[in-house]
């Protein structure tokens, strides 16, 4: 018998992906360092807003990174608080699971059940709802 590992044939091709996918990130982290949403750069309108007048959980999103890439976190959470505060849970479940995928090993347990699935939907939809309603405290969600 050989002590020696057998090779991953996929190991190869899921770092070019990786390497790919985060070489795309961060071009569009340092595009959107560079230019202002709020003020320059060309960056997708949203649709939902652009049509109804009323802000989806989404909006606010390209300023609030914006602002999270130049330190300014207070700002962030100002544009769109659910999507900062959502950032350290995104990366808690995605980072171990990009990991373990680039490695060729099973996935960590963190499983997200149906009961969570419904639970983030309310709170985004939720969240959509009370950022537009013109009443303090919720004008505050506004972006």
């Amino acid at each position: 018998m050989s002590s020696r590992r057998r090779r991953d044939p996929g190991l190869w091709a899921r770092w070019c992906i990786s390497g790919l996918v985060l070489g795309l990130l961060v071009a569009a982290a340092g595009y959107l360092f560079i230019f202002d949403p709020a003020r320059e750069g060309t960056y997708p309108i949203c649709l939902f807003h652009r049509f109804t007048g009323l802000y989806c959980a989404g909006c606010g999103t390209a300023r609030a990174l914006h602002q999270l890439l130049h330190g300014r976190v207070l700002a962030a959470l100002d544009l769109n608080p659910l999507l900062i505060l959502a950032l350290p849970v995104l990366a808690w479940i995605g980072v171990p699971r990009w990991i373990a995928w680039l490695r060729g090993r099973p996935r960590p347990r963190r499983r997200i059940g149906i009961a969570w699935v419904l639970a983030i939907i309310t709170v985004v939809l939720l969240y959509t709802i009370a950022r537009n309603i013109p009443l303090w405290p919720f004008t505050v969600l506004a972006p």
